[in-house]
C-alpha cells in the first residue's frame, strides 16, 4: 500500500509535465510544509534527489516520492487531475485533513 494514491488521469498528467520539464528522469514528488490559510500547504514538485528517509514508489508508470514527515500527514491521500470549466489542476483529497482551504492547496490537522 502506497502513502499517496494518484489516479491514472494525476499520472498522465505529472508524466506529460515531466516530459516538458528537461529532467524526464526526475520523481514527482509530494510534501506537507508550513503555511498556507489552514496552517499546511501540500507543495507538488519534480525532485531528482531521494533521501534516505524518503519512501519511493511507482504508479502508473510515474517514480513518486513523500518524505517521512510529510507521509504522517498525507496517510490515505488520493491525488487526481480533474479538468473542467470551473477548475482544472491536481486535485487532493487527504482524509487527515480536519479543515481546508477553500483553494484546496492548504489543510489542517
Amino acid at each position: 500500500m502506497s502513502i499517496v494514491t494518484l489516479t491514472e488521469a494525476a499520472a498522465v498528467k505529472a508524466r506529460e509535465l515531466l516530459e516538458k520539464s528537461g529532467s524526464p528522469a526526475d520523481a514527482f514528488r509530494v510534501r506537507v510544509i508550513d503555511g498556507g490559510c489552514s496552517g499546511m500547504r501540500y507543495e507538488l514538485l519534480f525532485d531528482g534527489e531521494t533521501g534516505e528517509t524518503d519512501s519511493v514508489f511507482e504508479q502508473h508508470g510515474l517514480r513518486v516520492v513523500v518524505d517521512r514527515e510529510s507521509a504522517t500527514f498525507l496517510a490515505d491521500t488520493t491525488i487526481d487531475f480533474v479538468e473542467g470549466l470551473n477548475e482544472a489542476g491536481f486535485k487532493i483529497e487527504n482524509p487527515n485533513a480536519s479543515t481546508t482551504c477553500g483553494c484546496g492547496e492548504s489543510f489542517g490537522v
